[in-house]
């Protein structure tokens, strides 16, 4: 608090050394205990004196201040003594009065009408009104009548630091693509500061992490936030929560201070490949099983989401090749594989297939990853099913003689059993 409080009164301060320099010697100057104030203007004139009178009074004269400062936010047992108006027509005599009148006149503002000290009354916010623009007017007193035309000055509201930045847009959202290299631009995010951006150092923000490190970094300035390690994988974490504070004063001790937080979501590369489950996959079919049917299903897991992790299945080896086939399952990620043609199991009883899965999209950034594909094995075993008899020709030609007995024999058919088990008939 004493460092903040120091530097306050450096702000406060300096501006009025150089102008107590620069001004020239005839300028009044005010207390300057209790209030900030910057002096310039055009000498008063009284409308009755002649031309020569006119110019040798406006060397003699003091200036009407058009500019004063006041302290916001500044209270005390008594009003801030904020500047005062004079001029030299005035010799003490209390024969003229001072009159105000504008933004804040006798509610904000008061003057003595005697001495020309103004004094705020009320405890100003520069946030909520940063300048009041008021006229002045020395009068006769016992006439009211102006001695010069009415002069209009400003009162400036100066600054303190009396507002902590904030996040109006706050909890953010952002994602960046997983194994990005080191230094990858995620988002910036942005504070404002309600205090002067101009005068002193109660706006000029800096930014930084208190919690999100070691995987993420914020430029101070600017608010980038950027990647600070590379080849981050999603598939070990996906969601990143970033604390970020936003300190004025330059980020000096004393300084007040606002947060808030971003979630960085890490969105899916292709850089896995795809995997069985298994080497080798055991299935069966009768031999009688219509065309088109669905053997079994393959699956080869991949660890990517959405279209890098989407497979197609080929067969690309075997003894089965000719009889059956498989298709990709775009929902599921698998694939079936169907028979083609009939099966005879006392023909063929088993078939070995050589299954393929391999990424329908790939990203040559990580081809050295490869490959992105593999196989694995299908044994399929024909199932015997009971089939009817088979006569040995398809048509018998048999001939009898007109006058045969009954029951005579006339020829002979045969039919067999064409399973295995070689059922009588």
């Amino acid at each position: 608090m004493p460092e903040r409080l120091a530097e306050m009164l450096l702000d406060l301060w300096t501006p009025l050394i150089i102008l107590w320099i620069t001004l020239p010697p005839c300028i009044y100057m005010a207390p300057m205990n209790q209030s900030q104030v910057l002096m310039s203007g055009s000498p008063l004139e009284l409308n009755s004196l002649g031309e020569e009178q006119r110019i040798l009074n406006r060397s003699k004269r003091g200036w009407v201040w058009n500019q004063m400062f006041v302290l916001e936010e500044f209270s005390g047992p008594e009003p801030i003594l904020v500047g005062r108006l004079h001029t030299d027509l005035d010799p003490g005599s209390k024969k003229i009065k001072y009159i105000l009148s504008g933004d804040g006149a006798g509610t904000i503002f008061q003057i003595n009408d005697v001495t020309g000290d103004i004094h705020a009354i009320k405890r100003l916010d520069r946030e909520e009104k940063a300048e009041y623009t008021l006229t002045a007017q020395a009068v006769d007193w016992e006439t009211s009548k102006p001695l010069e035309p009415p002069s209009e000055f400003i009162i400036k509201v100066q600054d303190i630091n009396d507002n902590a930045p904030e996040f109006l847009n706050g909890p953010y959202h952002a994602t960046v693509p997983e194994m990005s290299i080191l230094g990858t631009s995620v988002t910036n995010v942005t504070a404002t500061d309600a205090d002067d951006p101009v005068y002193g150092n109660s706006a000029k923000l800096v930014y930084s992490i208190l919690e999100g490190q070691p995987y993420f970094s914020i430029e101070p300035e600017t608010a980038i936030i950027k990647t600070a390690l590379p080849n981050m994988d999603r598939e070990a974490k996906e969601e990143y929560l970033v604390v970020i504070q936003a300190k004025d004063m330059g980020g000096h001790s004393g300084g007040l201070s606002g947060t808030t937080t971003l979630t960085v979501t890490l969105t899916d590369v292709n850089d896995n490949p795809p995997k069985f489950a298994q080497s080798l996959y055991h299935f069966s079919v009768p031999e009688d099983v219509v065309l088109g049917t669905a053997i079994g299903r393959v699956k080869a897991n991949d660890q990517d989401i959405g279209e890098n992790a989407q497979s197609s299945y080929d067969i690309i080896d075997g003894d089965g090749t000719a009889l059956f086939e498989i298709t990709s399952d775009a929902q599921a990620q698998d694939g079936i594989i169907r028979l083609r043609k009939p099966l005879d199991f006392e023909t063929k009883k088993s078939y070995t297939l050589k299954v393929e899965a391999a990424n329908v999209h790939i990203d040559p950034r990580f081809s050295g990853r490869g490959p992105f594909k593999d196989t694995a094995t299908v044994k399929i075993v024909v199932e015997d099913a009971d089939e009817p008899p088979v006569f040995s020709s398809p048509t018998y030609l048999l001939e009898v003689h007109e006058n045969a007995a009954l029951n005579s024999v006339i020829g002979q058919v045969t039919a067999r059993d064409p399973d295995i088990t070689s059922s009588p008939i």
